[in-house]
């Protein structure tokens, strides 16, 4: 949610800047803008829409100077125009800013009772004019920063220039993720490594609380005391070949396509091939001990929470609690001492995650996190740190972070089984066997991918789209109805099977797809039966199961995906691929935007 990038140094910024926020544009977004020192004078250029707009602009009438920010918003505080679009800037400073200042209401009214007038609806411009107003009273600009972070409360990131300044660049952190990335004679800011990867591989993350003044030659850090500190200097793997889409139509296909390879990387970090079984680092707490698992997430990651659970209540035996992360903390859940928190975010950013976190930190949780980015503040904070070996993922639908977040679940179930005596050496290897077949079972899948298509292509005049599923299906079924809501904007909606009978039902007509998530597991004959009640009354079935599910129904049904046969297990990770593809197909043939589908963030980092 929202980009920053910023740069400081030799060569000319607003192009660098550009392509930086090209780089964001996966986070999401709905108006873009530049900000550089001119002369010394703060020069602006914005754009509501697509960042393309902004390029235009930029061609049509660039703006010179070395030093400048630039901001892709996802709109919170006052509508998607252009007046609203960051930079927000006075004569003496340009800020950009994610997250919210949860008190800009009442920081507006004191400066306009101060005299100062405001010129967007943005919770941003208070911040700016704060700064203004210390400024005229004589601070210097890192006086007025201190003073200014001082005021706020709320979540964000900020970067801002100062008029008469032009080697001075000013950022800060609470509660929002700000990387300093560290040139030759250059220096960068961004809201994540990866919009810094083409530029640098040395990458500082400010802690949460600090600000760091930057000027061509380096980086000064202050923490919330405004002590200096000393931060790391980190050198990133990631580069700008990283965030290509080689030779797919979309980033989201390509992600897709990675599947089989990102599953394996992430396996390999957790399976031994030798002895078969689940390897874990050491871990500061007894899982044969643990009384409780809780597992908070958000959205996709919240789905695969729900599988979670299925494996860890029949496989280890282990008592769990699913919450989504926006509700959880709000109901101030009894925590007894000594229990499991586990939180999952691909990101490793999102807000209510996070805060979510801290809440069970002060109950006295063990904090396990499943994350893809180890630098991200809820790794950062964890007492131990699951990773998903996935690389960037750009679509903003998630794809490849959702079956390796699976796939480093499923290990994690089948080692507390075993640390719990629920299961013996036999059991483990039979399953840790299944999981790595499953990146040659998805490549199968992905080999059928025209047939999907073409189902894809049927769906783009439904209205309304019903998923069913049982057991571990249940959780995919409502992710494919929300990959169907996310990329094709038709309305869709996921049920546990056995609940169809409880309302549902009285949508079933000859005009609404039915789609029906059944592994040919133990639960299986109760899914054909909820599909047998969908047949009688005129629905239009599409199956995806093996070859042997799909028998059961000759001929009935409207269409069937095959899916490999494979320990059922495993199936939430392998019929997890069909879902996307279908949803995919379904956007393309529609003409929506599949890698930045409309109002949606990739990073959702305020509440």
């Amino acid at each position: 949610m929202c980009g920053i990038i910023g740069t400081i140094g030799r060569g000319e910024a607003a192009p660098l800047v550009l392509e930086g926020l090209r780089r964001l544009e996966y986070r999401g977004y709905d108006s873009a803008g530049i900000a550089t020192l001119v002369g010394g004078r703060i020069v602006r250029r914005r754009a509501e829409g697509k960042l393309q707009q902004l390029a235009d602009l930029l061609a049509a009438d660039p703006i010179a100077g070395t030093t400048g920010i630039g901001h892709t918003r996802w709109a919170t505080h006052g509508a998607p125009v252009e007046r609203n679009a960051h930079p927000i800037a006075t004569d003496r400073v340009a800020v950009v800013h994610n997250g919210i200042i949860e008190n800009f209401a009442d920081l507006r009214r004191e400066l306009m009772a101060d005299g100062y007038s405001f010129t967007s609806d943005t919770d941003t411009e208070a911040v700016a004019i704060l700064l203004t107003r210390e400024m005229e009273s004589g601070a210097t600009p890192e006086q007025a920063v201190a003073k200014t972070l001082r005021r706020l409360h709320g979540a964000f990131a900020l970067a801002i220039i100062f008029a008469g300044h032009s080697e001075l660049l000013i950022c800060a952190r609470r509660g929002s993720p700000v990387a300093v990335g560290y040139g030759d004679g250059e220096m960068y800011v961004g809201s994540d490594a990866l919009a810094l990867a083409p530029l640098t591989q040395r990458i500082c993350y400010l802690d949460e609380g600090d600000w760091a003044v930057l000027s061509p030659t380096g980086a000064r850090v202050f923490d919330a005391e405004d002590r200096p500190v000393e931060r790391a200097i980190k050198l990133t793997a990631l580069s700008g070949a990283m965030i290509g889409k080689g030779n797919h139509r979309h980033f989201m296909h390509k992600e897709i396509c990675e599947q089989p390879a990102v599953i394996g990387d992430t396996l390999s970090a957790f399976v031994n091939p030798t002895t078969r079984s689940i390897v874990l680092e050491d871990l500061p707490f007894d899982l044969a001990t643990i009384s409780r698992v809780t597992i908070v997430a958000c959205g996709t990651s919240f789905h695969s929470a729900l599988v979670a659970k299925y494996w860890f209540e029949k496989l280890a035996r282990m008592p769990v609690e699913v919450d989504i992360a926006s509700e959880f903390r709000y109901r101030a859940a009894d925590m007894p001492a000594g229990g499991l928190a586990l939180f999952i975010s691909q990101s490793g950013e999102t807000a209510d995650t996070l805060a979510a976190l801290r809440y069970a930190k002060s109950q006295g949780q063990h904090i396990a996190v499943l994350v893809n980015q180890p630098e991200s503040s809820m790794a950062r904070e964890a007492d131990v740190m699951l990773q998903t070996l996935c690389g960037p993922e750009i679509g903003v639908a998630s794809t490849k972070a959702f079956t390796a977040q699976l796939a480093v679940l499923a290990c994690f179930a089948i080692a507390t089984a075993r640390a719990r005596g629920k299961i013996d050496a036999a059991r483990e290897a039979e399953l840790a066997t299944a999981l790595s077949e499953v990146p040659s079972r998805i490549a199968e899948v992905l080999a059928d991918e025209e047939a999907i298509e073409t189902l894809g292509k049927s769906l783009i005049d439904a209205r309304d789209v019903l998923y069913l599923g049982r057991g571990t299906a249940y959780p995919l079924a409502l992710e494919g109805a929300l990959k169907l809501k996310e990329l094709s904007y038709i309305h869709a909606e996921g049920y546990a099977a056995g609940e169809m009978k409880h309302g549902p039902i009285a949508l079933i007509d000859e005009q609404m797809p039915i789609i029906v998530v059944a592994p040919h597991d133990e639960l299986f004959e109760k899914t054909a039966s909820n599909v047998q009640e969908v047949l009688a009354r005129g629905g239009k079935v599409i199956m995806m199961s093996d070859a042997n599910g799909i028998a059961s129904f000759p001929g009935r049904t409207l269409a069937t995906i095959r899916l490999p046969e494979c320990d059922p297990f495993v199936a939430p990770i392998l019929y997890a691929i069909p879902l996307q593809l279908l949803a995919y197909y379904t956007a393309v043939h529609k003409g929506t935007d599949v890698d930045q589908p409309r109002n949606l963030a990739k990073s959702v980092t305020v509440e």
